[in-house]
């Protein structure tokens, strides 16, 4: 993404990645060009490839106004129309999960202590428990009752399957099976009880990177599924790639992502990776690829901490190509409380956490922080549990990149609005209109903002709540503090007493 001394916005992606190597930029300073160059693999050869066929698409998107960079549909409109004919089970998600405590370090992954367990190994029953192990029956079953009480769809449980005593770099066999769950775990208990709930429960499938044990094992991890009412999986590709010498980015490891969610889509299993290769907007021909990584969420706040800017600068890169689990919503910024050896801190205000639920889009949308500190703070909770994760129109507020971005949808399902804003380390204050809503119409606009002396850093759990009448007509001056944001719902009014005390804006 750049952006001229005369002001002309300029961004460079790629589409419909596919057979072939992932591109990457050098940019040679002294004479301000671009060379572009493709990722190995094992023996050193950029990509193999066999008539007839085509390279990716090269795209440019060029304006005046950074937020028509935002809007630009070219990279999913240059693939391969659906290749499916039946897409009615997939859906929009928005879950939560047991995961951000092992991120932290508050909770393990691993169910025994090395060297009780031996590597392989699916008997525990003289294992030593790490007494810490977050993927139990029970911490799952509390879960499913926080999701089935404030409407989200459901619940990701990871470290649930055995082999991760020690896993990492490991290509075996055994390292992971993806079929058999530690003791703690009881798999048909927890199917009957989300049933009950009405919530499911999302699968993880960690590789460690070894691919082809994975492969071997896919078509029995995602019957495995079928069987067991999963209908979506995160999947994960931590470490080295196995075949050694091949890389993430590879032509080899392009062709297996696309070759998993076609075989996910045949088990009507929605994927979501983790680890992969960029998207390249190859949801429109596979949408079953609900969304991916693919570049530091939040996960990387545990592990030191994105600089405040990195949200608005994300839509204008990584989110060209496609989607993004981000998972947003962390409520309490600083680790140390949730693991007294974690001293990172997450950058951000509560506020920005909100709006960051309509600024990094993705159909799949999770609601990261422990439902603990959620109960500590229902009243901005309530946001995550108001706002849609699939929409039916966008439009771009205001947008600077590496500054601020400030994005308004509409429900795909309703009428309402719902606007975010994500803002950089420095104070700023947003001027927008609301001449996007229906002229005639009013509508109940819940402002979640930066109190006066929030902070990222210093102050960061300052928020505020206020409601006011807006209409079409309505504008509104606010204040983002530095590392903040704002988040609004606008519900279309139904009746009069909705507005009853309320101002107009």
């Amino acid at each position: 993404m750049m952006k001229t001394d005369d002001g002309l916005y300029i961004n460079l992606h790629e589409a419909a990645l596919k057979e072939y190597s992932c591109m990457h930029l050098e940019l040679d300073d002294e004479n301000m060009v671009f060379e572009s160059h493709l990722t190995p693999d094992a023996v050193g050869n950029m990509a193999y490839m066999q008539a007839p066929t085509q390279t990716p698409w090269r795209t440019v998107i060029a304006s005046k106004n950074a937020g028509d960079i935002l809007l630009s549909n070219i990279t999913l409109n240059l693939n391969e129309p659906c290749a499916y004919d039946d897409v009615s089970w997939i859906k929009p998600v928005k879950y939560i999960g047991v995961w951000w405590e092992m991120i932290t370090g508050k909770s393990s992954w691993a169910y025994a202590d090395l060297p009780s367990v031996k590597l392989g190994e699916t008997d525990f029953a003289n294992a030593q428990p790490t007494g810490k192990h977050a993927a139990n029956t029970d911490h799952v079953k509390m879960h499913i009752d926080f999701a089935a009480e404030h409407g989200f769809d459901q619940v990701l449980v990871e470290g649930w399957n055995v082999g991760w005593e020690d896993w990492f770099g490991k290509s075996k066999d055994y390292v992971f099976d993806f079929v058999t769950p530690y003791p703690d775990f009881d798999v048909n208990e927890l199917r009957e009880y989300a049933k009950s709930k009405g919530v499911r429960l999302m699968m993880h499938h960690e590789t460690s990177s070894s691919v082809r044990n994975y492969e071997r094992h896919m078509d029995e991890a995602y019957q495995f599924m079928e069987d067991n009412n999963y209908n979506a999986v995160k999947s994960g590709y931590v470490g080295d790639i196995i075949p050694r010498g091949e890389h993430h980015y590879g032509q080899w490891m392009v062709n297996h992502y696309i070759y998993a969610v076609k075989e996910a889509a045949k088990h009507k299993v929605m994927v979501n990776a983790h680890e992969a290769v960029r998207p390249t907007g190859l949801r429109r021909t596979y949408p079953n690829l609900l969304a991916n990584e693919s570049a530091r969420g939040t996960e990387y706040e545990a592990f030191g901490g994105n600089k405040p800017a990195h949200t608005t600068i994300l839509p204008f890169t990584r989110l060209i190509g496609g989607p993004m689990d981000y998972t947003p919503g962390i409520f309490e910024q600083d680790v140390s409380k949730y693991n007294p050896d974690n001293h990172s801190w997450v950058n951000t205000t509560i506020a920005r956490q909100l709006a960051l639920y309509v600024t990094m889009y993705s159909p799949l949308q999770m609601a990261a922080d422990l439902p603990e500190t959620y109960n500590k703070y229902l009243d901005a909770l309530q946001f995550i549990k108001d706002v849609p994760v699939d929409w039916a129109d966008t439009k771009v507020l205001e947008a600077e990149p590496g500054d601020f971005i400030t994005y308004a949808r509409k429900d795909k399902n309703s009428d309402n609005w719902f606007v975010g804003r994500t803002n950089d380390e420095d104070p700023r204050v947003s001027n927008i209109k609301f001449d996007f809503l229906e002229p005639g119409k009013k509508y109940v606009a819940t402002i979640y903002s930066d109190k006066k002396d929030a902070h990222y850093k210093k102050n960061p759990k300052a928020y505020e709540i206020k409601k006011y009448v807006v209409t079409s007509k309505s504008k509104l001056s606010q204040k983002c503090a530095p590392g903040g944001g704002y988040a609004i719902s606008l519900i279309e009014v139904q009746d009069k007493s909705e507005t009853k005390g309320l101002k107009k804006l």
